[in-house]
């Protein structure tokens, strides 16, 4: 009875280690299936993306997290923080596999949609504003081209979209401007020529002998 019963202990208290043992590595099927919609939901953002900014955010607070989040949302900016491991397979599905090496420690994600200039410039600004070390630009893309660091602060200090299109608008009239001016002030005086191109008087008839 004695070694029966130590048989029967030893072979439960075996099954139970199997168990553990399979346990940890048994894949559950809804957490594969949650990581594989948010990195679907990632490649969507990353492709209908003309730039984006990859950040490191562990010194913001709260507060100034709001505010960044309220600015983004102004300039039509989107925003939210990623998993390296799942942010990774989104970048390399995507042609922006040279990103891979950024991704460690804290990430976070700014794109938009419209103004290759937003996520930048918004983010920048913040960086700027919170000090090195608490919010840092870690790397960043547009047009599906990764960006240096240095090309991305040359192009956050250039102004808003519709700025730069109603500068380059205002350049392109410029000429245009010029002509209706002249052709206004023509009208205005009748058509009539200008006093320097104004006819030379008649010459006096020779006196009679």
């Amino acid at each position: 009875m004695v070694l029966s019963f130590c048989l029967i202990r030893r072979k439960v208290f075996c099954c139970a280690e199997e168990i553990l043992e399979v346990k940890p590595n048994m894949p559950n099927a809804k957490v594969l299936s949650e990581k594989k919609a948010v990195v679907a939901a990632l490649e969507e953002q990353l492709k209908g993306a003309v730039s984006g900014v990859l950040v490191d955010y562990k010194g913001i607070t709260v507060a100034e997290d709001t505010a960044l989040r309220a600015e983004l949302r102004q300039n039509d900016v989107q925003y939210s923080v990623v998993k390296n491991t799942l942010v990774r397979f989104a970048l390399d599905d995507t042609g922006l596999k040279e990103l891979d090496s950024v991704l460690n420690g804290t990430t976070s994600l700014a794109t938009s949609a419209s103004d290759p200039i937003a996520p930048m410039r918004v983010v920048n600004k913040h960086a700027k504003k919170l000090g090195d070390g608490k919010f840092n630009i870690k790397g960043g893309f547009m047009d599906g081209k990764v960006l240096s660091l240095e090309e991305i602060t040359a192009l956050a200090e250039l102004p808003p979209k519709d700025v730069l299109q109603a500068q380059a608008l205002g350049m392109m009239l410029a000429p245009i401007t010029s002509l209706a001016i002249v052709l206004k002030a023509i009208a205005e005086k009748g058509g009539e020529p200008a006093p320097a191109e104004a006819a030379a008087p008649a010459e006096e008839a020779p006196a009679a002998e």
